[in-house]
């Protein structure tokens, strides 16, 4: 059976309740979605050339005013896959919000699992911290993809430092994907496609809506 109408045939969702069609919510607020879009991936650069599709991606999100925090390469249920961890401006009052996401790209389709989450009412107690720990000179640095604008780059999104926040919007949407990451399965048909940038042939919604 597919999940909300996408290739995704099933995820580990302990802890997290249906709120919608391919959402779902846990206890404290995290939002966990399954998507499949039927268009070319919105990706800079095939998965294969990392270092253009890390800067161009970067720079997308820059220019959206966030911050690109990190893009790592890997797989879902044996498919290639990019994890992207971006923060962005909650815009209407104080504070970032935080999403996580897998994208598994085929040629012409592509399925994104994300989790995300926002600062509450308290905002910037992590970043003030590790910034009074290592100081202005280690703290901020300069992006590692290159990009320019958007929400400064620093050791502060850091993944080493989670442990020490595990309350923090930014440690649960890390922790939360790569706990279901695993657990998704695909679509047989949407797994058979040619990958993004590779030769094009009838994509996996049109085959199944044949």
């Amino acid at each position: 059976m597919n999940i909300a109408d996408t290739p995704v045939t099933g995820l580990d969702l302990t802890g997290f309740e249906e709120v919608g069609p391919g959402l779902w919510q846990d206890g404290a607020g995290l939002l966990l979605s399954v998507h499949f879009f039927p268009l070319v991936p919105d990706l800079p650069a095939p998965l294969h050339d990392s270092e253009r599709l890390r800067a161009g991606a970067a720079q997308g999100v820059a220019e959206h005013g966030g911050g690109l925090i990190e893009a790592e390469f890997g797989a879902l249920d044996g498919v290639p896959a990019v994890w992207q961890l971006v923060k962005m401006p909650l815009g209407s009052r104080p504070g970032q919000a935080f999403l996580a996401s897998w994208t598994v790209p085929r040629d012409r389709s592509s399925v994104v699992v994300k989790v995300q989450a926002a600062e509450g009412a308290v905002t910037g107690m992590r970043e003030a911290l590790i910034l009074a720990e290592v100081g202005p000179e280690e703290y901020f640095r300069p992006h590692p993809y290159g990009a320019r604008g958007g929400l400064p780059y620093h050791v502060g999104d850091l993944e080493r430092w989670d442990a020490r926040f595990p309350d923090h919007p930014l440690t649960r949407v890390r922790a939360a994907l790569r706990r279901v990451a695993p657990t998704v399965t695909l679509d047989e048909e949407f797994k058979g496609l040619p990958g993004f940038g590779e030769a094009r042939r009838r994509g996996w919604f049109r085959r199944r809506s044949a």
